[in-house]
């Protein structure tokens, strides 16, 4: 049983069977079995990728709402960058940031902030000499859980640095705790605005530290009503933003390589490209990089399954906003030189998570892929998913794992049908030719 806590689940009622999701998982952790889908908690990172393809509307992601924390004193809120290209005709963040303050939060403390510092310190990072290059963005929590399962031997290249999600909030509480002595850090509670489920699960499953400063995730989709309700009623707007340009950028593609100031970086988004690029970086193909960014949802972050916006529209609209914008306001408080302070660094490593580990004992687990490669050679290798298991490979596993025969496969069930068919035509006749005799 994974200890994993996910965001993403299915909908059974709702689920019709079909093969959309099963062909779509980047990481095959989902079964088609008794005509419905089947999530493996162990495979699956969260990725959202079912929850875009299901016509059915059969897969969903969980998150906090915001009455769920009505009994902490003080609520700060963490707004993605995102969650500024949400909305039409907005010429100024602060109207989002005053519409936070009128639905109910003490304080706003802009993820933004917190990414321009962490690029601040990732150039200091890419200048130390002890690194392993090229450094692959960690802000992406899918990104980081594919590489524990499938790419253990790249988890050394992963950017040490505590994300932007994370950094607001330690940073947030600290700046709340200094201007209000009376209250206690119990009463405190940080409320992330997301753009996808990863980021969800990354507050339960936090990567590099043993607990996260996050109390709770609101999804963008949940939130943006009530933020238009109120900011469509809004007396005074002040003069609260403090992030700039390169904050705001984080939210799409590239947004957080370019802010490195140099072009020795790649950037691709798309679960599909991630995996592509991982590869190409596992196999020594890409030379001369010092920055890999990541984003597993097309277009970056805006393209997360919590807005509400379509992402290409959603970034038009922030490179509009950053016309008005300064460069960077949040900067480390030494220019140039490899300084970071230790609390921002990851407590402890990526682990590896060997999900498709076939026994511990190496014997036997050679037998095991013996036995799977004769079964998958039975196959006609078309990985149709009509079997309920997304490749002729995995069925092969599926069944010398969980048990099962080969008649599963479509194909060689109508062959079996053709083969019996045939012989009872056989048997037909010749017993027609004995009555006639």
């Amino acid at each position: 049983m994974s200890s994993f806590k996910h965001s993403v689940s299915l909908l059974r009622d709702k689920c019709k069977g079909c093969t959309n999701c099963l062909k779509r998982c980047p990481t095959e952790a989902i079964r088609i079995r008794d005509g419905h889908s089947h999530i493996d908690d162990e495979r699956c990172i969260d990725c959202g990728q079912c929850i875009r393809v299901c016509p059915y509307n059969a897969k969903k992601a969980s998150s906090d709402k915001l009455a769920m924390f009505s009994h902490y004193k003080y609520k700060i809120a963490l707004p993605a960058p995102a969650l500024y290209g949400q909305f039409e005709r907005l010429e100024d963040i602060d109207y989002i940031i005053s519409g936070l303050y009128a639905c109910g939060f003490d304080e706003v403390m802009e993820v933004a902030r917190a990414a321009e510092l962490v690029s601040s310190y990732t150039r200091s990072y890419l200048q130390r000499e002890d690194i392993k290059k090229p450094v692959i963005s960690s802000a992406c929590p899918v990104v980081c859980r594919l590489i524990s399962m499938r790419f253990p031997f790249l988890a050394d290249n992963l950017l040490p640095i505590l994300p932007p999600i994370e950094l607001a909030a330690k940073l947030a509480k600290e700046e709340t705790l200094a201007l209000h002595p009376e209250l206690k850090e119990t009463d405190i509670c940080v409320l992330f605005i997301s753009p996808c489920p990863a980021k969800v699960s990354y507050v339960k499953n936090p990567i590099g530290i043993e607990k996260s400063a996050v109390d709770g995730v609101l999804s963008i989709s949940d939130i943006y009503f009530e933020l238009v309700s109120v900011m469509n009623h809004l007396d005074s707007v002040e003069h609260s933003s403090k992030t700039g340009i390169i904050g705001i950028g984080w939210a799409g593609s590239g947004g957080e390589a370019s802010a490195l100031l140099n072009d020795k970086y790649l950037a691709a988004d798309g679960i599909d490209e991630v995996i592509n690029v991982l590869e190409e970086i596992e196999n020594e193909n890409l030379s001369g990089l010092e920055f890999i960014e990541l984003n597993a949802c097309h277009g970056g972050c805006v393209g997360g399954t919590l807005n509400v916006e379509n992402p290409f529209i959603a970034k038009a609209r922030l490179t509009s906003l950053k016309r008005y914008l300064p460069v960077s306001p949040n900067h480390s408080a030494r220019n140039g030189g490899t300084f970071i302070p230790d609390d921002f660094f990851w407590e402890k490593p990526l682990a590896y998570q060997p999900v498709a580990k076939l026994s511990d004992d190496r014997a036997k687990a050679m037998a095991i892929m013996n036995k799977i490669q004769q079964v998958n050679e039975a196959f006609p290798q078309l990985d149709c998913g009509a079997c309920g298991s997304p490749t002729c490979r995995a069925l092969a596993e599926d069944i010398v794992m969980d048990g099962g025969d080969v008649s599963q496969c479509i194909f060689i069930l109508k062959e079996k049908y053709r083969k019996l068919s045939h012989t009872a035509k056989q048997t037909g006749a010749k017993e027609a030719d004995d009555d006639g005799s």
